[in-house]
């Protein structure tokens, strides 16, 4: 029974394996185009031989002014996986989860961790039918395999303040996007900047909602965001450090389109998305990601997701596409796209 268990819970992201370093990584869907040199100054400054202060206080109001809102309606954390978790765990938050698949794992493996119903709903008109019976929903926005952005967010806004469910954004993706997508009122909204600024290794995350987070900001275990954590996070607030994310986007979304238009050119059916990632249909996706690794190419097999016959791939150096989609020629001519 132990077994079955520590499946289901296993944690499935790209990004890492326990084999040698790649040569070209597509799992992640970080800035390739990192690391943000004025975090990195941010980070360098930080002395790591003290505490930070266990209730963020300087932090929580700096992201406060940044917003326009309360302090105590920010709440920090190790990333966005840590308050994830959190909150299903929050008690003011009782009630079924609810999701709208394929997205982000995390989501699910919280409410399987504490045993709580996960409703998955079938499409949008039934996650908004589901939504004010739920107690806590999540919307990747993007959404994380697809891309997608959802048109019905304020309709789900809405409808969540008519039934007191907290709606959570997860708007990992969103500092990534091409235009920025206006968010509703009222929604709960979740930040982990560091993949926008290509500092996926350094682990921290914020969030805002429209209610006092006191008792949430409290269940997190003592000092939950280290010194470098913190300074990521005063970093991201930088104007310096927001203008280099604005010029990078310009080239990531061009080196998106170059690996898209890339991959058409194989005869693979594309599904490109608003940010710096897309999904490709490959057929047998865990054969291909294998086959691939095997060269020196990590990529994301998206079978995790539901999706058994696409991978993920994020933007990366015109080198590195060369090297994939010379890779994918060769792999596909012996692996039939179902």
């Amino acid at each position: 029974m132990g077994g079955v268990i520590d499946d289901v819970l296993k944690p499935i992201h790209g990004g890492t394996d326990d084999g040698p370093e790649p040569l070209y990584d597509f799992s992640t869907n970080a800035n390739a185009l990192g690391p943000n040199p004025v975090i990195l100054d941010h980070l360098r400054r930080v002395d790591p031989s003290r505490y930070p202060d266990p209730l963020y206080r300087r932090l929580r109001r700096a992201l406060a002014e940044h917003y326009g809102m309360p302090e105590t309606h920010v709440a920090v954390g190790t990333g966005t996986s840590e308050l994830i978790h959190r909150l299903a765990r929050w008690t003011y938050l009782r009630g079924p989860i609810l999701l709208l698949p394929p997205t982000f794992s995390e989501y699910a493996r919280a409410a399987k961790a504490l045993d709580l119903p996960l409703w998955e709903a079938r499409d949008p008109e039934h996650f908004l039918r589901l939504l004010p019976r739920a107690g806590l929903a999540f919307l990747c926005v993007p959404n994380n395999p697809t891309g997608e952005v959802y048109p019905f967010l304020e309709e789900a806004a809405r409808t969540a303040q008519r039934g007191h469910t907290a709606l959570v954004l997860d708007l990992a993706y969103h500092d990534l996007l091409e235009a920025p997508v206006p968010l509703p009122e009222g929604a709960w909204r979740l930040f982990s900047p560091n993949k926008a600024h290509g500092l996926t290794g350094v682990r921290a995350g914020y969030l805002l909602a429209p209610l006092d987070l006191t008792h949430f900001q409290h269940l997190a275990p003592s000092w939950p965001l280290s010194v470098y954590g913190e300074a990521l996070l005063f970093g991201h607030l930088d104007p310096e450090a927001q203008a280099w994310l604005k010029e990078t986007k310009e080239e990531l979304h061009r080196l998106r389109r170059r690996l898209a238009e890339g991959l058409r050119a194989l005869g693979l059916s594309v599904r490109e998305s608003p940010a710096n990632f897309l999904l490709v249909r490959v057929g047998r996706a865990t054969e291909v990601a294998r086959a691939l690794r095997a060269r020196g190419i990590r990529v994301r097999d998206a079978t995790s997701f539901g999706l058994p016959q696409w991978l993920r791939l994020s933007a990366q150096k015109e080198e590195a596409i060369e090297a994939l989609l010379e890779a994918l020629e060769e792999i596909l001519s012996g692996v039939p796209v179902d």
